[in-house]
């Protein structure tokens, strides 16, 4: 519940609502995180600020401490605000996520002009913190220890109208030496299944038709709650929601990916046949440097498992090059797995070192030089596979669902965007009658290029969905007029992977 003294603080003194924005960083934890971010602070009464604007009244940043230079870039960031703040009487700034969660007093001491730092564990505390700095004139510093409320109890504000994310846990009993996630989450907690089964309906009810069970280490659902086959169990009882089209979840590991899962998926018709396996390296010698619990053999294993059981799946992974004492033999181990696991995208990061990590500390660094020659090798190489199964998909017809803001050129192409079964990006002609985000068009591929396919034909077949109707409501209440074809793109956040091959940064490596 809200109280009156928080709602306080949502008006300034001329009683004005107060706007807010939300800037994030890192992982999909991150960006859920966000949305609670947001739920929390319209129901304490404030309003997002228009797209672009800025001169927001409270400027919240959810920090990773994963990526390459986040605090300097944090600090440079609330630089910038610094004069903004002086200009602008009343305003706020709030940092939250893992980095604060990692600093804590730093941030005040080398920005004193931010108001509140909270950390992952206390999320719900935002909108009380913010009206305390407010009212005592003096930053607030509240980090909490352990996990107060799970996230999935606030208020949220969804970024989509038409898919979501769902946790089902949070944490990571995990121990790998490049990554500091598990001790800024904290250890594993499961929520209940009935709880995320609630959730989802309540979901679908509201229009939506794909959701992404949310994990720190997703397949390991269950050892909080005492069951192995918890995960597996869960995707089976996913398929029986009635509405609920789509399926997916993100990110598993290869030691908690058993063959119960693999049945459940192939068995499951909502779950797509879509797998997003970390792989890291291919070296056994490194993977043991690394602390990850499978070498080579399993992790291909694995691979060959899913591909008999779902043929048409479309396989993505994790790669870290030049890991302290990787050396070229390792490096070609990494390739061969690339090679034989012809994964359809791979997201590849440059090791770089992350102060708290047993990494950091290791002998070994690798000279940059030669981690970017071996970088570059390796895109190379998946460049080539993922244009080679790309190929592969010219030809067939394939249910899309209708995406928003996907397509960067949607509008000098006159095509829409839209997401295969698998995740592959389509972009398609668009077709004369009207077609919504979360509706479904069925098209034929005629064209493949390394990241996304194309559907140059006309569409086969347009279903206007529930998912759609939510979408056109959403997008009626926020302009005040009926919505307006879909290719009119909002800026939200994207729904499922992200585009391969990004910038070497790694984000919460810890799958």
């Amino acid at each position: 519940m809200t109280s009156s003294s928080d709602r306080a603080g949502a008006v300034d003194e001329v009683g004005v609502t107060r706007s807010y924005e939300i800037r994030t960083y890192g992982c999909q934890m991150n960006v859920h995180d966000s949305e609670r971010l947001a739920g929390l602070l319209e129901d304490a009464g404030y309003v997002r600020a228009p797209e672009g604007a800025d001169d927001a009244d409270v400027v919240v940043f959810n920090t990773c401490a994963v990526r390459e230079n986040a605090d300097n870039k944090l600090y440079g960031n609330l630089g910038h605000l610094a004069p903004k703040k002086a200009a602008h009487p009343g305003m706020q700034i709030a940092v939250g996520g893992c980095l604060a969660q990692k600093d804590r007093d730093t941030i005040v001491k080398k920005a004193p002009w931010v108001d509140v730092v909270f950390g992952t564990h206390n999320i719900g505390k935002l909108p009380v913190l913010l009206e305390r700095a407010r009212v005592q004139e003096e930053a607030q510093v509240e980090i909490a220890e352990s996990l107060e409320a799970f996230p999935s109890t606030l208020p949220t504000r969804r970024e989509s109208a038409y898919a979501a994310w769902v946790s089902i846990s949070v944490g990571c009993n995990n121990t790998c030496t490049f990554c500091i996630v598990p001790a800024l989450r904290g250890k594993e907690k499961d929520r209940r299944p009935g709880d995320i089964l609630a959730e989802i309906e309540t979901l679908v009810g509201e229009g939506v038709s794909e959701i992404t069970l949310l994990g720190q280490n997703v397949n390991a659902y269950g050892s909080d709650i005492g069951d192995r086959e918890a995960f597996s169990k869960l995707l089976r009882a996913c398929g029986k929601i009635e509405g609920l089209e789509r399926v997916r979840f993100t990110s598993p590991h290869p030691r908690d990916f058993t063959d119960d899962v693999i049945a459940a998926m192939a068995e499951t018709p909502n779950v797509m046949p879509q797998l997003h396996m970390p792989l890291q390296s291919g070296s056994d010698t490194v993977l043991k440097a690394m602390r990850r619990s499978y070498r080579q053999e399993r992790y291909l294993g694995i691979i060959e498992k899913v591909r008999a059981a779902i043929p048409h799946a479309a396989i993505s992974t994790d790669i870290i090059v030049g890991f302290p004492g990787e050396t070229e033999e390792d490096f070609e181990q990494t390739l061969h797995v690339v090679r034989e696991a012809r994964f359809a995208q791979a997201f590849t990061f440059q090791y770089s070192k992350r102060p708290g990590t047993p990494a950091a500390e290791m002998d070994g660094q690798i000279p940059k030089k030669v981690v970017q020659e071996r970088y570059e090798r390796l895109v190379a190489l998946q460049e080539e596979i993922s244009w080679e199964e790309n190929k592969k998909q010219v030809g067939r017809t394939l249910e899309l669902m209708v995406a928003e803001g996907e397509g960067r050129k949607d509008d000098t192409t006159h095509r829409l965007s839209g997401r295969a079964p698998d995740n592959r990006l389509v972009h398609f002609t668009k077709p004369d009658q009207e077609v919504r985000p979360g509706d479904v068009v069925t098209v034929e591929i005629t064209y493949a290029a390394p990241h996304h396919l194309l559907a140059e034909g006309p569409v086969l077949d347009v279903r206007r969905t529930r998912a759609g109707d939510a979408w056109e409501k959403r997008n009626a209440e926020k302009t005040g007029k009926p919505a307006q074809p879909a290719g009119v793109l909002l800026g939200l956040p994207k729904i499922g992977v992200p585009e391969p091959l990004p910038v070497a940064t790694t984000g919460c490596g810890c799958d």
